[in-house]
């Protein structure tokens, strides 16, 4: 499974035009999720996000998590994180999970962050989507769990 998060002074998600979530200060996590993937690795995962120490303490030291800082998560599905662009220029999803082990284990993810006490704001899975997001600093961190 594959994380990228973003944090941001706030985000939103629309699509056709609506929007359909939004969040303040926190992070946007874009999930994808590989054909092996399980629970197990999808509750990692969040339990990662959520506690990363990577949001500005008083001495501007990156020494706060998600939940030292009251913040939100925008979770979107995004399997394109499975991209194999090894051969050729047109990339290759062949790595990506079918979609219902996809939306299964987003759900997850967004749930064990719910869980843990994280407002968190959806994208609409299989949907095409408009992301907008004012990054803060920015901070870009790249969560895998085949990378041990």
């Amino acid at each position: 499974m594959r994380v990228l998060l973003q944090r941001v002074e706030s985000a939103g998600v629309r699509v056709d035009r609506k929007l359909v979530g939004t969040i303040g200060h926190g992070l946007v996590a874009l999930v994808g999720v590989g054909q092996d993937d399980t629970e197990a690795e999808a509750d990692q995962l969040a339990n990662k996000a959520v506690e990363l120490r990577i949001f500005r303490d008083e001495d501007g030291k990156t020494n706060l998590s998600l939940l030292d800082v009251g913040g939100e998560m925008l979770a979107i599905s995004q399997f394109t994180l499975y991209a194999d662009t090894r051969k050729g220029r047109r990339p290759s999803f062949i790595y990506a999970g079918e979609p219902a082990l996809g939306e299964r284990l987003y759900e997850r993810f967004a749930a064990t962050v719910e869980g843990r006490g994280v407002t968190v704001a959806r994208g609409e899975f299989g949907a095409e989507m408009k992301v907008e997001l004012i990054n803060d600093g920015p901070m870009t961190i790249w969560l895998d769990t085949a990378v041990k």
